[in-house]
């Protein structure tokens, strides 16, 4: 074949490559958009969050407090020429958590709130108030200069009946044009979220019976924020193929043949995934001293290189987050991140917690919380945990193990150095060999990162797995055909040239 000709095939091949890949770009009927997290144009703002931190909330209630005020965070467009955001914690006292300078970045901003701690005494929600209308908000910790284009907005979360008054130094604030809104939980005083909240009062006052309700109140703050109604009219959005809006959102989605990358905006052309590859996936990490620090890092880089494989969104994988040493601490919940890049950040940044082993009370966590529906557990995901421990529990792991898997849990168990295998193969599900692993060095658990990256994609994402190669095999079919007509008509061509000399 002459040079000419090699150049020409090679052509036709890119030419068809791009061809079957426009014939899968074509609209179909069957646009699915799939979820995103809520995005939208907000306008610029000082926004201050004054929570409610006093002995009447519960450790696990505050933490429902934590997941809300990150909810709203993820819609808010975060950076110092944008909203910047500021967090006041109160009780009988006042601790400013963070200033409206102190995080330029959204991701910063929600392992700022995932380090909250509740101060667990009085209510005195006048003195919050004051603080941060006078405080917080102030010029010095990172408030703007007062403009008509820049918002100042101050929400309180309370669960009681404040300690002093808060109808003076609410009306101060209004009068100052500072916009006030008032959340009441539970037994709280409907009164004093009243004298509290902006004009009008059905937009700035609500009420949730508990706390295990209160993150179905961020979708109104979402949008309250939204100075857009409609992103894709406007073209200001991100979407490979397809927007989809929604007041003050939008969605991405992608023409018939192609799936939704995780990044929730491009698209391959992939056709796998459907409902039964929804995968919930929490991590049970051992901190406990034996562990060491050097190695602790080495297992953040082991969590990495599962998620790497992972194909995270909101309708394919979620992933949490769990350490345990003699008490057990949730790092983050499921669907908190929504991206691989968010969620190896937050691994990164996990802190140490250098203690005992209590693995049975690390399994009784993730039953009773990860995978409910009210810390981010889809109903009809498969559910797969894995432990990862370096030694013997300190506490029975029984009865935890056994009532995981029969919920239906996918358990797998990883054990490094001095981890007990019978323990291991306690946790682990059928086939119990399939499901648990053990290295006697920290250093070769990327070994056993490989292993579960094979056993998680194959039922994670069938398509990521499979399709792609069967698409792969049905190009290079029809190019070889192309391949084999494009000969056909060159002889054809060359006899007919010769016939014409």
């Amino acid at each position: 074949m002459t040079a000419r000709s090699a150049s020409s095939l090679v052509l036709c091949r890119l030419l068809l490559l791009l061809l079957l890949l426009l014939l899968q770009a074509s609209p179909g009927l069957g646009i699915s958009p799939q979820p995103r997290g809520h995005l939208c144009r907000t306008r610029p703002t000082d926004l201050v969050f004054v929570v409610d931190s006093s002995r009447s909330v519960r450790p696990v209630e505050f933490e429902k407090v934590k997941v809300f005020l990150s909810q709203v965070i993820e819609s808010l467009a975060v950076g110092p020429n944008a909203t910047r955001v500021g967090l006041v914690n109160y009780a009988s006292t006042v601790q400013q958590e963070f200033p409206l300078r102190a995080h330029s970045s959204k991701a910063a901003l929600l392992q700022a709130v995932s380090r909250l701690r509740p101060l667990s005494t009085g209510t005195m929600t006048g003195l919050a108030l004051q603080f941060a209308i006078t405080k917080a908000l102030s010029d010095a910790e990172g408030g703007r200069s007062r403009s008509p284009d820049i918002s100042k907005v101050v929400i309180v979360v309370t669960d009681g009946r404040p300690q002093d008054s808060v109808r003076d130094v609410s009306a101060r604030a209004r009068a100052g044009g500072i916009e006030l809104f008032a959340i009441g939980v539970g037994r709280v005083d409907k009164a004093t979220l009243r004298q509290m909240a902006s004009e009008p009062q059905d937009e700035h006052v609500d009420y949730v019976e508990s706390y295990s309700v209160i993150e179905k109140l961020s979708k109104k703050f979402q949008e309250a924020f939204c100075v857009v109604s409609d992103l894709c009219a406007t073209g200001d959005h991100d979407c490979e193929q397809v927007c989809v809006s929604s007041p003050g959102s939008y969605t991405c989605a992608c023409h018939e043949g192609f799936t939704l990358n995780s990044d929730g905006k491009t698209c391959n052309v992939c056709s796998g995934g459907g409902s039964s590859s929804a995968t919930d996936l929490v991590f049970l990490i051992d901190g406990s001293k034996s562990v060491r620090p050097e190695n602790f890092e080495l297992v953040k880089k082991f969590i990495n290189q599962i998620v790497d494989t992972l194909d995270v969104s909101d309708r394919l994988a979620q992933v949490g987050l769990v350490q345990y040493s003699s008490s057990v601490r949730q790092e983050f919940p499921l669907g908190r991140f929504n991206t691989k890049k968010d969620i190896k950040a937050a691994v990164r940044n996990m802190s140490y917690m250098e203690k005992g082993t209590m693995t049975g009370a690390a399994l009784k966590y993730l039953i009773d919380n990860s995978f409910t529906v009210s810390s981010g557990a889809r109903p009809g995901a498969q559910k797969v945990g894995i432990v990862f421990t370096d030694g013997r529990s300190q506490d029975s792991i029984n009865d935890a193990a056994r009532k995981a898997k029969d919920l239906g849990f996918k358990m797998f168990a990883v054990g490094v150095g001095n981890a007990v295998e019978d323990e291991l193969r306690e946790i682990a599900s059928e086939p119990v060999a399939e499901h648990y692993f053990y290295t006697a060095d920290f250093k070769t658990i990327n070994q056993i990162g490989k292993k579960l990256q094979k056993k998680i994609c194959v039922e994670e994402d069938p398509c990521a797995c499979e399709s792609i190669v069967k698409f792969e095999a049905k190009v290079e079919e029809l190019l070889q055909a192309l391949t084999r007509k494009l000969e056909v008509v060159s002889k054809r061509l060359s006899i007919l040239e010769n016939r014409i000399v």
